[in-house]
C-alpha cells in the first residue's frame, strides 16, 4: 500500500486537470481521511502555476478555522519538496452532479432541505469572513439521504486577509453577474451561485448556457431565465419565487442575507412537508433559532442540539411530568402553551421558548419531580436527557448552564413579586 506522508492510500477518489484525491487512513487518529495532492507540473507552470499555487494557498490556510457540519473539515496541508497536498474529511457519498440530469431528479422536498443546509453553512462561513465563489452540484457531496458537506474552499476570497484575490476562478455557469464582471465580490454571490444550483436540482437543466464562455455570461448579465415549473409542473409558485429572488441580476433585489433565504426555504419546506411524519431538520433548525432561550448559541451549537434533542408532539391535556415521579430529562417548549400544577393549584403558565423540568439536570442526579406539567393545546417539546447534555461540547453545555441561570433568576424575581403582593394584600410590612 502506497503512502503519502504517515497516511497509508486505500484507492483513487477522483482526478482533475490539476490534481487528485485519494482515501487514505491516518494511522495516528484512526480516521479515513481524503487527501487532495496538487500535481507538481501544475504548480510549475509557466503561465497558471502561480495561479495554482494561490488557489492551494488558499484553502490550506483554511485547515482548522472553518468547523461545521455542513463543511467539509480541513485538518492539515502539507507543501515541501516532495508534495503539495491537504488532508481533509472524508465523506461516503457522492457529490450532487449525479442528480442534475431530468431522468435523476430528487424529491422537491429533499432539495429544498438539501439548499437550506448549504444556506446555514455558507451563511456561517461568510460569518467568518469566507466567501467560496465557487458554489456548484461539484463541490457539494451527499452522504446518506439528505446529509451534506461543502467541499473545496479553494476559491475562496478570505475577505480578512490582505492578499490580493485570485480573478478569473469558479465555474462560468454558476458565476453572479458582479463575479463575470470581476467587481468587488459579498456573500450575495454565493447566494446566486446556489440559486443556480437549486434551478438546476429542480429541472435538469442549467437556467443559463451557451455555446462558449462569452454566450454564457451574456445570458448571466442579460437574461431572466423561465421558472423551473415550466421544466417541472409540481414546483409550486413559492418555490419559483424564491429561485427567482436568489438569481436576481440586482443586487439589491437579491435575498440580502443567507438568513432572509433560508427563512423563506424554510417556509416553503413547511408547506411541502407531509402531515407530521417527521419535523425537518431545516424546521427544526429555525424552530431553535427563533427560540429566546438559544439566543445565544451559534449555528454550530444549534446543529448539536438537534443531534442530542428528541422532538415531540403531544396533544391538549396530555401530562408531560407527573409531580412525585422520577426522570432525568428536562425540556424546551418549542410551540403551544404548558401548565405547571402542584397538587391540582396552578402554579404557572409557560409559553414557547421557555424551559420546565431542568432541575432533572441541574440536580446531577434522578431527581423527583415537584409539580406536574400539563399540555393547555397541541404542543411541540424538546426533550433532552441530563445524560445525553453531559456528552456536549464544553461550549454547548456553557450556553445551556448561562441559558438555565437566567431563567432561574427570573423565575426568583416572579416569585418574590408573588410573595410581595401577597403579603401587601394582608397588610404584613417586610423590612
Amino acid at each position: 500500500m502506497r503512502k503519502i506522508g504517515k497516511y497509508e492510500i486505500i484507492r483513487e477518489l477522483g482526478k482533475g486537470a490539476t490534481s487528485v484525491v485519494y482515501e487514505a487512513v491516518d494511522p495516528f487518529q484512526d480516521r479515513h481521511v481524503a487527501i487532495k495532492v496538487v500535481f507538481a507540473e501544475a504548480l510549475g507552470d509557466k503561465e497558471l502555476g502561480k495561479r495554482y499555487r494561490k488557489l492551494f494557498v488558499t484553502e490550506a490556510s483554511l485547515a482548522g478555522k472553518l468547523s461545521h457540519r455542513h463543511i467539509v473539515a480541513i485538518y492539515d496541508a502539507v507543501d515541501d519538496d516532495e508534495a503539495s497536498y491537504i488532508v481533509m474529511e472524508y465523506v461516503d457519498g457522492t457529490t450532487l452532479e449525479k442528480f442534475t440530469s431530468f431522468e435523476n431528479l430528487l424529491p422537491i422536498r429533499l432539495i429544498v432541505e438539501i439548499i437550506f443546509k448549504c444556506a446555514r453553512a455558507l451563511d456561517y462561513a461568510a460569518r467568518q469572513g469566507v466567501i467560496h465563489r465557487d458554489i456548484k452540484p461539484a463541490n457539494i457531496l451527499l452522504s446518506g439521504e439528505s446529509d451534506i458537506k461543502i467541499s473545496d474552499f479553494g476559491a475562496a476570497l478570505t475577505l480578512a486577509s490582505q492578499t490580493t484575490q485570485v480573478t478569473g476562478v469558479g465555474s462560468p455557469a454558476y458565476m453572479s453577474p458582479e463575479q463575470v464582471k470581476e467587481l468587488p465580490l459579498t456573500q450575495q454571490t454565493d447566494i446566486f451561485s446556489l440559486g443556480v444550483v437549486m434551478y438546476q436540482l429542480l429541472t435538469g437543466k442549467l437556467p443559463f448556457h451557451g455555446t462558449n464562455n462569452f454566450s454564457m455570461i451574456y445570458q448571466i448579465i442579460n437574461v431572466d431565465p423561465p421558472p423551473p415549473s415550466e421544466f417541472r409542473n409540481e414546483v409550486p409558485p413559492r418555490i419559483d419565487a424564491i429561485v427567482k429572488r436568489a438569481l436576481h441580476k440586482a443586487i439589491a433585489d437579491r435575498y440580502q442575507s443567507w438568513e432572509e433565504f433560508s427563512h423563506d426555504l424554510v417556509s416553503a419546506l413547511g408547506v411541502q412537508q407531509k402531515p407530521r411524519e417527521g419535523i425537518p431538520e431545516s424546521e427544526k433548525f429555525d424552530t431553535l433559532r427563533k427560540l429566546e432561550f438559544f439566543r445565544y448559541f451559534s449555528d454550530v451549537e444549534l446543529w448539536e442540539v438537534m443531534r442530542l434533542a428528541v422532538w415531540r408532539k403531544h396533544t391538549r391535556d396530555e401530562v408531560l411530568i407527573q409531580e412525585g415521579d422520577v426522570g432525568s430529562s428536562f425540556f424546551i417548549l418549542a410551540e403551544g402553551e404548558v401548565k405547571v400544577t402542584k397538587q391540582d393549584r396552578l402554579l404557572n403558565v409557560l409559553k414557547a421558548g421557555e424551559c420546565f423540568g431542568e432541575m432533572a439536570y441541574l440536580g446531577k442526579q434522578k431527581f423527583q419531580r415537584s409539580a406536574s406539567v400539563l399540555a393547555m393545546a397541541d404542543i411541540t417539546v424538546i426533550e433532552i436527557r441530563a445524560e445525553t447534555l453531559a456528552q456536549a461540547s464544553e461550549i454547548c453545555r456553557h450556553h445551556f448552564h448561562g441559558a438555565f441561570l437566567e431563567l432561574l433568576v427570573d423565575r426568583l424575581s416572579m416569585a418574590n413579586t408573588r410573595m410581595s403582593q401577597l403579603l401587601a394584600e394582608r397588610n404584613i410590612s417586610v423590612y
